[in-house]
């Protein structure tokens, strides 16, 4: 039976509009106890949290995920799964969140969503340029242009693609729309690497800065480093790092 007053290990799958909770005891003998789905408003998750509060000292702990909750964050693909619960329901990975931390089964993740999501931003808009030129660049091939004087995108290898002419008419106003669409593509790119320059100072993480000191690594690639990995010294040895 659960213990009043105790540890109390909350397992809490969150979805956008819900969230499915169940508790177990610390012990392994404890049962599991499925308190059902509730509504997903921070007002109600506050209150969920503290009648839960009534029972003893809390451990919750939720998946990763795009509508996680404030608490423990555990990574989703190491957590073990029985042969008869491939098919998860809200309620099944609550229990299932609920019942595996006293065995020590699950692997917290590092987050820090608020850098993380200006590096993913910025990561977006990037990919969303390479798109933008690659068209460009597969037009120029079928045409048999080459460019021989600099490495593309350059502002030589810019001015090179202004002054091509090619016949028919249409292909010559597809590639102007295409170079268009490649010339706004910075104007969403560079102001996001400039607002994570300007707040690299404020971040816990700032020591990514360090980072720059390795042959090849600049700011942007340091704090995306930095955003993903988090606190390198979670990390035992250097192997269960790249692992």
């Amino acid at each position: 039976m659960l213990n009043a007053h105790g540890t109390i290990c909350a397992g809490i799958d969150v979805s956008r509009d819900k969230l499915a909770v169940a508790i177990a005891g610390r012990e392994r003998g404890d049962e599991v106890l499925g308190l059902g789905t509730f509504e997903n408003p921070p007002a109600s998750v506050g209150k969920l949290l503290k009648t839960l509060a009534g029972r003893g000292d809390i451990s919750a702990c939720d998946e990763a995920g795009p509508a996680g909750c404030a608490c423990c964050v555990v990574a989703p693909s190491p957590i073990p799964v029985r042969a008869g619960e491939r098919v998860g329901t809200g309620r099944l990975d609550a229990r299932r969140l609920a019942r595996l931390p006293r065995a020590g089964e699950l692997t917290p993740v590092w987050t820090h969503e608020a850098m993380r999501g200006l590096v993913r931003a910025r990561q977006s808009a990037a990919e969303d340029q390479r798109r933008k030129r690659q068209p460009v660049t597969a037009f120029v091939l079928r045409h048999g242009r080459v460019h021989q004087r600099s490495r593309p995108w350059t502002m030589r290898y810019r001015r090179w693609l202004q002054s091509l002419a090619v016949d028919p008419p249409a292909h010559q106003i597809a590639l102007q729309a295409m170079l268009q669409a490649e010339r706004n593509a910075p104007e969403r790119l560079e102001p996001l690497a400039g607002h994570i320059e300007a707040l690299l100072p404020d971040w816990t993480l700032a020591a990514g800065n360090a980072l720059q000191a390795l042959r090849g690594v600049g700011l942007i690639s340091a704090v995306i480093f930095m955003a993903g990995i988090g606190e390198v010294r979670r990390f035992e040895t250097p192997v269960k790092l790249m692992a």
